[in-house]
């Protein structure tokens, strides 16, 4: 089955006739340009022309279309035909432009057939309904049954507003929405600066349980017994940061990092004294401040509730998170776990713990002797890079469409849930806005396949992703 092509999100609305009606003169006015050539000539138009329209602020991208002709498929007319049959997929509405001075002919009739068959909402268009000439095809395009036709003339402009009363109740919900999510998309550009992008220092903040070796470990990367470190658990109080610079032994490149050491994390119930409360409450302020944050285990005990719960911490601050296995230089000794069935453990328990996050980063470190600081560090680097990734919006709605379309979106008491367009609203965390109906109704279940894709798929599978769900507010709904 192929992939639904990608959409912009903004309405799509088809103008479709018979040849020479004023099809392509009514998409001129739509657009404000004249793109599309005009002639008394029947079968100008050949191929779909796309232009940006807007009607009193109603924005939509309006196609216009070759002149629908009874004839052999395999004819230029035919394919011509084939290829305006082909632009109603995907459509939210269609413009099905008549004459109405010539008044309804066979061929109309057979257009509207076919399109009584189709999906697609249609708006009848009586064009060139200027004066009293054309009330009589006005009167006659009732015969149709697509609903209460719209007179107008293309070619002087009259009747565009009754267009709009049309079309509104059609594609104003979508317009609405893409309109926000182009808002949202233009706040977020304008807001990107420096604290935005992957540059600077990495803050990169090490939390675990007291007595992890988190002091011992920022010691060996920095050469020097910078912090006071002791067989004691609690020792470190407050947060200290320190600039040191890095050099990657794969590429040689000197890089920025700032250290936060932390103090440990012990159980609520656990934390009486008031001067504990205070380290662990900084400990907090570390990790809103940290870029990424290391949460240091102690391969000796292995990963306990507590751990679990610190890790939940930082992901619900929105932090980029890695787990690295400390002491590793003593796990299989007398005494210890196999390494690699420890190993093999802690993954299967982070999995399950944190099913939010799957696939975390997870490293085998020894502060002692310095094994895996140099991998910690470029782990670092790269969870930084994924956490402050931007997607385009085409590429976006692309795994989306193909996202529905694997997977469409339950219809809870028959009723469907449309989902319409996804942009990414902003990055650290990288945040996206689904805009579509009924987005109530959509159960959580559905929600996590999304929010699974986008890790999967696009690049973010080992940091928090938000998503915003957004439908468009009911104007008859009364405030307060």
């Amino acid at each position: 089955m192929s992939a639904t092509p990608y959409s912009s999100g903004k309405p799509e609305v088809v103008i479709i006739g018979r040849p020479n009606v004023g099809k392509s003169t009514l998409f001129n006015r739509l657009v404000g340009k004249k793109l599309a050539l005009v002639d008394d000539q029947p079968g100008v138009t050949r191929d779909r022309r796309m232009g940006d329209a807007d009607i009193a602020g109603l924005h939509f991208t309006v196609v216009d279309t070759a002149g629908w002709e009874d004839v052999d498929a395999h004819t230029l007319p035919g394919r011509m035909r084939a290829q305006t049959e082909a632009s109603l997929e995907g459509a939210d509405a269609a413009l099905f432009v008549v004459d109405a001075r010539a008044g309804l002919t066979p061929l109309d009739e057979e257009i509207g057939r076919y399109l009584r068959e189709q999906s697609v909402p249609v708006v009848v268009v009586a064009n060139k309904a200027e004066g009293s000439a054309g009330e009589h095809g006005v009167l006659e395009s009732y015969a149709l049954g697509l609903g209460d036709p719209v007179p107008l003339s293309a070619e002087h402009g009259e009747g565009i507003a009754d267009l709009f009363g049309g079309l509104f109740p059609i594609i104003g919900n979508k317009a609405d929405l893409y309109e926000e999510a182009q808002e949202i998309e233009a706040a977020y550009a304008a807001a990107m600066d420096e604290e935005d992008r992957p540059s600077g220092p990495l803050k990169l903040a090490i939390v675990g349980r007291p007595n992890a070796g988190k002091s011992t470990l920022i010691n060996r990367l920095l050469g020097e017994d910078r912090l006071l470190t002791g067989p004691e658990a609690g020792i470190t109080r407050d947060s200290i940061a320190v600039d040191w610079k890095w050099t990657d032994p794969k590429t040689g490149d000197v890089r920025d990092i700032r250290l936060i050491d932390t103090a440990g994390m012990r159980k609520k119930r656990n934390v009486t004294e008031k001067l504990e409360k205070l380290s662990v409450a900084d400990a907090r302020r570390a990790v809103d401040f940290a870029e990424v944050v290391v949460l240091l285990l102690d391969a000796t005990q292995g990963l306990e509730h507590q751990d679990l719960k610190i890790a939940s911490l930082v992901l619900e601050e929105g932090r980029a998170l890695m787990i690295a296995i400390n002491k590793w230089d003593v796990a299989g000794q007398t005494g210890h776990e196999d390494p690699s069935k420890l190993f093999n453990g802690i993954r299967g328990a982070l999995d399950d713990g944190l099913a939010q996050v799957r696939g975390l980063p997870l490293i085998a470190v020894s502060a002692k002797t310095g094994k895996g600081l140099d991998q910690m560090l470029g782990a670092a680097f790269e969870l930084r890079d994924s956490w402050s990734k931007r997607v385009s919006t085409a590429a976006l709605n692309r795994w989306f469409d193909d996202a529905l379309e694997a997977n469409p979106p339950p219809a809870p008491g028959g009723k469907r849930i449309k989902l319409r367009y996804i942009t990414q609203a902003g990055t650290r965390p990288p945040r996206f806005v689904i805009f579509g109906s009924r987005l109530d109704a959509l159960p959580k279940s559905y929600e996590r396949y999304l929010v699974n894709g986008i890790r999967a798929k696009l690049g973010f599978d080992a940091v928090p992703v938000r998503v915003t769900l957004k439908s468009p507010k009911n104007p008859y709904a009364k405030d307060g």
